[in-house]
């Protein structure tokens, strides 16, 4: 079931691309995209309440999606650059998609307790939470990625996160929609993105090691802990 679950997820931004295209009744594809993500977070956060997480495991969870929001305050000043990211994509990298994904959707609530909640944080939530499920395919084989690597994967992120977020804002407010309106939106958005895919970058060029070498650590004791 887990594994139906983050498939459904990470393929979420592909299968609300396709239905934006199709679907001409804008008030009715805001309300199912959006329901569609809703249904989706609750999705997950349904089997973590089922599952036999422990508590540190849970804890894990909290602790991480807390570091990560907080982490997004100080710079909420600076249009697009936060170490949110690069904390939920290292958490997926060495946990896994699920964990990953729990990390960036609960990072995305709890910064916008102190940040301003609104429509877009369910979008927010399921940006983040696919950052940090795609992260944890990556790290399937318990293999650290170089640092240039995991550089140019969170560049890449900082485009990937903002085009899901452009989806909400095209079906929300852009009319009429089709490839014109689409391309206009997301040229607007272009000069945030690329702060938001060099922020990570640098990121990740200053912390990644240190930063993996604690994670991984604390990963080996949980599983010790865990193991008969």
């Amino acid at each position: 079931m887990k594994k139906l679950i983050m498939i459904i997820s990470i393929l979420m931004p592909f299968l609300m691309s396709i239905i934006s295209l199709t679907l001409k009744d804008y008030d009715k594809l805001s309300f199912y995209l959006t329901v569609f993500v809703i249904v989706s977070l609750v999705m997950n956060f349904l089997y973590l309440e089922i599952s036999k997480k422990g508590t540190k495991e849970i804890a894990l969870i909290a602790t991480l999606s807390a570091v990560a929001a907080v982490s997004r305050v100080p710079f909420s000043g600076i249009p697009g650059v936060q170490p949110t990211t690069f904390l939920v994509a290292l958490s997926g990298l060495v946990f896994g998609s699920y964990e990953g994904f729990l990390v960036g959707s609960t990072a995305a609530f709890i910064s916008n307790m102190f940040l301003g909640q609104g429509p877009w944080t369910p979008w927010q939530m399921m940006a983040w939470g696919i950052v940090g499920a795609v992260s944890g395919l990556i790290g399937l084989k318990d293999k650290k990625p170089s640092t240039e690597i995991f550089a140019l994967i969170c560049f890449i992120y900082g485009f990937a996160f903002d085009w899901i977020m452009n989806i909400w804002h095209v079906i929300g407010f852009v009319r009429p929609i089709n490839w014109k309106t689409i391309l206009a939106a997301y040229a607007t958005g272009l000069p945030f993105d690329i702060l938001h895919a060099v922020g990570n970058f640098i990121f990740v060029l200053i912390l990644y090691d240190k930063f993996y070498n604690v994670l991984s650590r604390y990963k080996d004791r949980l599983y010790y802990t865990y193991t008969k």
